[in-house]
């Protein structure tokens, strides 16, 4: 789902005219958090934007739930924290069925959502400076 998700993504970056797509992959959801900490730290706001995206399939228990929860509070305090767009498509689905809805469709993918919005919010901001 993620894979489908990222080349929807850099398809419309790329088609948009974006100067560079920096592409770090990690082993889970939970772990997205302190990678966009380490990015939004590399020098004079290096990036307009960051696109995080992610699936979690709620399982028998509240697990999926609780990182879902902690991805998503973290994410919010890191774009405070730093000034740079953060966009958050870490999503939390109830099953394949809702996440190759949203991932693997064609004309409707969170990946060039994702896109879209970094997009407009890298102008937003920049507007602000």
């Amino acid at each position: 789902y993620v894979n489908s998700m990222l080349r929807a993504a850099k398809a419309e970056l790329l088609a948009a005219g974006a100067e560079a797509v920096k592409v770090v992959r990690v082993p889970g959801a939970y772990e997205i958090p302190v990678v966009v900490g380490e990015l939004a730290r590399e020098g004079d706001r290096p990036y307009a934007a960051i696109i995080c995206l992610g699936v979690i399939l709620r399982g028998a228990t509240t697990h999926a739930q609780h990182i879902g929860d902690a991805v998503s509070l973290t994410l919010a305090d890191a774009q405070l924290h730093y000034g740079i767009p953060i966009v958050h498509e870490v999503l939390l689905f109830e099953n394949e069925d809702q996440a190759k809805a949203r991932c693997l469709n064609k004309d409707f993918n969170r990946g060039n959502e994702a896109a879209r919005t970094a997009l407009e919010m890298a102008r937003v901001m920049k507007g602000l400076r």
